[in-house]
C-alpha cells in the first residue's frame, strides 16, 4: 500500500476538488436566508455593529451556524466512515456503538431536572450530553474488552446495541415523566438542530474534533491493513489492537463532541461514507479527508434547507437528513452485492 508519486499527486488533486466544493458552499449559504443580507452593509464601518442589522445576522446568526454545521457534517461523516470500515459492516454509522443515545440520555437528565442554561458560563445541557457520551463510550468498550485487551467486533456491536436499547429506554422514562415545558425541549433536542450556537461552543469542541481527524488520518494506512482481515493486518506489522482502540475511541469522541451541540442527526454518518466510496474508492487516506469537506458540506447544504424550505419557520436539521437518509438505507439494503 505504498504511496507513489503519480497517486499521491492524484490524491491532492481528488482532495481538492472536495475542497473546493467545501468553500463554494461555505461562501453562497451564507447569503441564503429568509431576510436577504446587504454585503456592503453588513460590512460598512459607517455604522455600529450593534446598529447593523445585516452585520448581526450575518457573523452572529448564519455563519457560527454554518461553522457547527461544517463540524458536525466532517466529525459525523469520518466516524461513520472509520466505524464501517473497523467493523467490516456498510450499515455501521457514528451512532452504532451507543454514543448519541448516551448523549441524549445526558441531556434529557439536565432537562428534566431543571438545571439553568448555563452555570459559571458553561452550557449545562450541551456538557451533561457530552459526558453522557463519554459515558456510553465507557460501559460500551468495558462490556466489549476481553481478557487480553481486545475489542471483538461482534461483541463490541452486541454491547452497543445493548446499550442502545438501555439508553433509549431511560430516555423514553424520563421523557413520559417530565411536564410539558420539559417533554417538548426533550423532543426537540432529539430531533437534532443547529439553531442554537456561538462562537464560544464552537471553540470549545474545534480543538476535539480537528485532534480526531488529525489522529485518525495518520492511522489510516493501518486502518486500511486491518479493514482487509485481522490475521491478514498483524502479518504485516500492524498492532491491530492498539490501532483498534484508537480508532473506535477518536470516532466516538468525534461524535460525543459534536452530537452535545447538534443533538443526534440521524444518516450523515451512514450517507456520506457512501457517496464518497463510490467516488474514491475504500482507501481510507483519501476516504477520510474527502469525507471530512464532503460532509462538512453536505450538512450545511442540508441545514440551509431546513431554515429556508418554509422560511420563515425552521425545520430541524435532524428530519431533512432523515427524509434523505430513509430512502438511501432502502437503496444499501437492497442494492445488488458485487
Amino acid at each position: 500500500m505504498n504511496i507513489t508519486l503519480k497517486n499521491r499527486n492524484q490524491y491532492i488533486g481528488i482532495i481538492f476538488l472536495f475542497f473546493l466544493f467545501f468553500l463554494i458552499t461555505i461562501t453562497i449559504t451564507p447569503l441564503i436566508g429568509s431576510v436577504q443580507i446587504n454585503l456592503e452593509k453588513a460590512f460598512s464601518k459607517d455604522l455600529a455593529f450593534n446598529d447593523n442589522v445585516d452585520a448581526n445576522i450575518l457573523f452572529l446568526a448564519r455563519i457560527p451556524r454554518i461553522i457547527l454545521a461544517a463540524l458536525t457534517g466532517a466529525a459525523l461523516s469520518v466516524a461513520g466512515a472509520v466505524f464501517q470500515s473497523l467493523l467490516r459492516n456498510d450499515l455501521a454509522a457514528p451512532f452504532t456503538l451507543g454514543v448519541s443515545s448516551g448523549a441524549a440520555l445526558g441531556a434529557v437528565i439536565a432537562m428534566s431536572i431543571g438545571l439553568p442554561y448555563a452555570i459559571a458560563g458553561i452550557p449545562t445541557v450541551p456538557t451533561a450530553a457530552f459526558l453522557g457520551a463519554l459515558g456510553a463510550i465507557t460501559l460500551v468498550f468495558s462490556l466489549a474488552k476481553t481478557r487480553t485487551g481486545e475489542f471483538p467486533t461482534s461483541v463490541l456491536l452486541l454491547a452497543g446495541v445493548t446499550a442502545n436499547f438501555f439508553f433509549a429506554a431511560l430516555v423514553m422514562l424520563i421523557h413520559y415523566l417530565s411536564d410539558f415545558t420539559q417533554s417538548f425541549r426533550i423532543v426537540r433536542w432529539l430531533m437534532g438542530g443547529l439553531d442554537i450556537t456561538s462562537y464560544k461552543t464552537l471553540i470549545s469542541i474545534s480543538p476535539m474534533v480537528f485532534i480526531g481527524f488529525g489522529v485518525l488520518i495518520f492511522y489510516s494506512r493501518d486502518l486500511n491493513v486491518i479493514s482487509t482481515g485481522i490475521q491478514s493486518a498483524m502479518s504485516r506489522g500492524v498492532d491491530v489492537i492498539k490501532v483498534q482502540k484508537i480508532g473506535f475511541i477518536m470516532a466516538s469522541l468525534l461524535t460525543g463532541a459534536v452530537v452535545a451541540l447538534s443533538g443526534p442527526i440521524g444518516f450523515v454518518g451512514l450517507i456520506v461514507p457512501h457517496i464518497v466510496r463510490l467516488m474514491v474508492g475504500p482507501d481510507l487516506r483519501i476516504l477520510l479527508p474527502a469525507s471530512i469537506f464532503f460532509g462538512a458540506s453536505f450538512l450545511i447544504i442540508c441545514d440551509t434547507l431546513a431554515r429556508t424550505i418554509i422560511a420563515p419557520t425552521e425545520i430541524p436539521v435532524g428530519i431533512i437528513t432523515a427524509m434523505l437518509g430513509g430512502p438511501f438505507f432502502v437503496w444499501l439494503l437492497k442494492r445488488p452485492k458485487s
